[in-house]
């Protein structure tokens, strides 16, 4: 089970960056565009300019999910910031909001061109669109996304990543001499071949705490063995 304050001795670790909270929070918060779509979308309805159809009412239906999956969201941030549901709902209820909004945009659109008689392009749909595309995206992968930093200890070794775009490091124990502390987060991996690994947890939450628990699995698995074993 991935934790970020009562890690296992063994097994795989997601990590976070050390101001992941506040970044999930401003994420969160960033989600007022889709809710100014729906503000914008719901107006004319309001104002007696449009009709009340189901289109409408389908819009207010998500638009009420929506408002109360941010509420949910920022509840779940405040009491663990750290929380990763296999579905991002509220970035699903965005892509919904604006995949309405697209549609709804292209049919006033197409309804004044037949009654004109003359079409036009109308790009406003179709960047909605692609955005609703994305926002599915992000739902379904944002769990997977963050799980990039890990620290993963093993009987044989260990593997880790610190940064979502770096390479991970992975490393046997049978190939390694020496692990000792380098900075106030950092581990440096000392090879029998004399090749060296410096691994940097300082971004990260509790990143000497990780750091410390790959020294110590280190300690364990280097040490020399009893005489006489």
């Amino acid at each position: 089970m991935d934790t970020a304050a009562a890690p296992a001795a063994e097994g795989r670790t997601t990590l976070y960056h050390r101001r992941h909270a506040w970044q999930q929070r401003a994420k969160t918060l960033g989600h007022v565009g889709p809710a100014l779509v729906l503000l914008f979308a719901v107006q004319p309805v309001l104002a007696g300019e449009e009709a009340f159809t189901p289109l409408v009412v389908l819009e207010f239906a998500v638009g009420a999910a929506y408002l109360v999956l941010m509420v949910r969201e920022l509840l779940h941030l405040r009491h663990n910031p750290f929380h990763q549901e296999r579905v991002a709902w509220l970035e699903l209820a965005s892509a919904a909001i604006l995949a309405i909004e697209s549609y709804h945009i292209w049919h006033r659109h197409h309804a004044a061109h037949l009654a004109r008689g003359v079409h036009r392009l109308h790009m406003l749909p179709w960047i909605y669109a692609a955005l609703a595309v994305v926002y599915v995206v992000l739902a379904f992968r944002m769990k997977q996304m963050a799980g990039r930093r890990f620290l993963h200890l093993r009987p044989e070794g260990f593997a880790a990543r610190t940064k979502p775009l770096g390479r991970a490091h992975e490393l046997r124990w049978a190939d390694l001499a020496a692990a000792e502390p380098a900075g106030p987060a950092d581990v440096l991996l000392h090879r029998h071949d004399g090749q060296t690994h410096r691994i940097s947890f300082a971004d990260l939450h509790d990143g000497p705490a990780h750091r410390d628990r790959l020294l110590a699995h280190a300690a364990q698995a280097l040490a020399p063995a009893p005489e006489g074993a």
